[in-house]
């Protein structure tokens, strides 16, 4: 389980660094947002594609390989640039493991950069956009400044939401309450 926990170190570390040194480039050229358009381009393609996530993952495949074939993605979404460069150094150096880590880090930057707190909204269905808006609101009464809200679908949560700001976490789904129930009634029982 340490071993576990020292290679999730290891890879926030790096992607730490490498997001760092990127934002730092992006900002010294005036790039920021369209690296940022760019990599959530880039997530997007990973998303979607089982065969691009096997080959950010494994180790199987030699750097050659993966710089060819992540320039031919890169090409063909039409990703250039400072971000279509960072994204070929990142595979010559063998690090596209971590990629995912550098692309939230680098997303992390730009939002601290700008005064924006990210938050992670969990449904059982995709919202609407005018829930989006709602909920969107709602949390920028609570953190008193403008929230970029990433959503996520977990059919599994059945009902309610999930919210997850900063390192506060709002479990307001019906999964959990029905766990608590459940709970609740083995202790009696």
């Amino acid at each position: 389980m340490a071993e576990g926990g020292s290679q999730g170190t290891l890879v926030s570390g790096v992607a730490q660094r490498y997001a760092t040194a990127l934002f730092e480039l992006a900002e010294e050229s005036g790039a920021v947002d369209a690296v940022a358009a760019s990599l959530d381009a880039f997530s997007g393609l990973i998303a979607e594609s089982e065969d691009l996530a096997r080959l950010i993952e494994s180790p199987a495949f030699t750097a050659e390989e993966q710089v060819g074939a992540i320039s031919a993605v890169l090409a063909k979404a039409g990703i250039t640039g400072i971000a279509a460069n960072f994204i070929g150094l990142v595979a010559s150096k063998r690090r596209l493991f971590a990629l995912r880590g550098m692309i939230s880090a680098y997303k992390r930057l730009v939002a601290e950069a700008k005064g924006i707190v990210s938050a992670e909204v969990t449904l059982a269905e995709a919202p609407t956009s005018k829930r989006v808006d709602e909920i969107r609101a709602a949390l920028k009464g609570v953190a008193g400044k403008d929230v970029d809200v990433s959503i996520k679908v977990d059919p599994a949560l059945i009902g309610g939401l999930v919210v997850k700001m900063g390192s506060r976490m709002v479990d307001a789904s019906l999964k959990t309450k029905l766990n608590s129930i459940r709970l609740a009634m083995k202790e009696v029982g």
